[in-house]
């Protein structure tokens, strides 16, 4: 399990507006949140700045707010909470990139675009996944793709996504949710939970495992998100 008992600033500030609603903060209340990791003002203030230069923050009246590319992932965070899912007949959403001679970061960029769609990749150039989810394809992915809808003869579930792995993580962290004391602890394993549930691929029941944790995770954590988002917004005005 990775480490959680730190945080960097942008880390810290990245984590806190991601889960607010509206995703605005004031600069005093972000330097807060830093305090609770032993994070100077200074060091916090410098990381805005840093954040506003280099586009991942909106700085307007003393408030910083998500860019349009961070609300973005918070929808995408919103979504691995609360899936919009539809019954499965079977059938497979199969992307085929046809595309040819893509620069270094187009290729990052369409890999960044297709984990949103949590599709996996079969081979390269081969994405694929059960056709459960109900969301649209940006134009950047059909415009470099053929899209195909198919039932493969064998299913390869386990051939894209390490679901043993997934589990194993989730129920560590439904471990460390009910263990977690103070604000500190509590903000950290928050933002693990978050960053966990958007690397859930979504798949129907029929394909998981017997005892998949991911509707449980879901549950708990949201009991604990209403509890701990009423502390740390009192800490905060305090």
């Amino acid at each position: 399990m990775e480490e959680r008992n730190s945080l960097s600033a942008r880390s810290a500030v990245l984590s806190a507006l991601l889960g607010s609603y509206p995703p605005r903060l004031a600069a005093r209340h972000l330097v807060r949140i830093g305090e609770l990791f032993g994070i100077a003002e200074g060091t916090v203030r410098v990381a805005l700045s840093r954040m506003v230069a280099a586009g991942d923050l909106v700085q307007q009246d003393g408030r910083y707010t998500l860019s349009e590319r961070l609300l973005e992932r918070q929808g995408r965070q919103d979504e691995s909470r609360d899936p919009h899912t539809r019954t499965w007949d079977g059938a497979w959403e199969i992307a085929l990139v046809t595309a040819e001679r893509r620069a270094p970061a187009d290729r990052a960029a369409f890999r960044h675009a297709m984990g949103a769609l949590r599709l996996a990749e079969l081979r390269e150039g081969t994405w694929m996944r059960p056709s459960n989810l109900i969301r649209d394809w940006p134009d950047s992915v059909t415009a470099q793709c053929t899209l195909v809808d198919g039932r493969p003869r064998r299913d390869p579930t386990p051939l894209l996504w390490d679901l043993d792995g997934w589990a194993a993580e989730a129920r560590a962290l439904e471990r460390e949710l009910q263990r977690a004391d103070g604000l500190a602890e509590g903000f950290i394993v928050s933002a693990a939970v978050l960053r966990h549930l958007l690397k859930d691929p979504l798949l129907p029941p029929a394909l998981l495992p017997p005892g998949w944790p991911g509707a449980e995770l879901r549950e708990r954590y949201d009991a604990f998100d209403r509890s701990y988002r009423e502390v740390l917004m009192k800490h905060l005005r305090d």
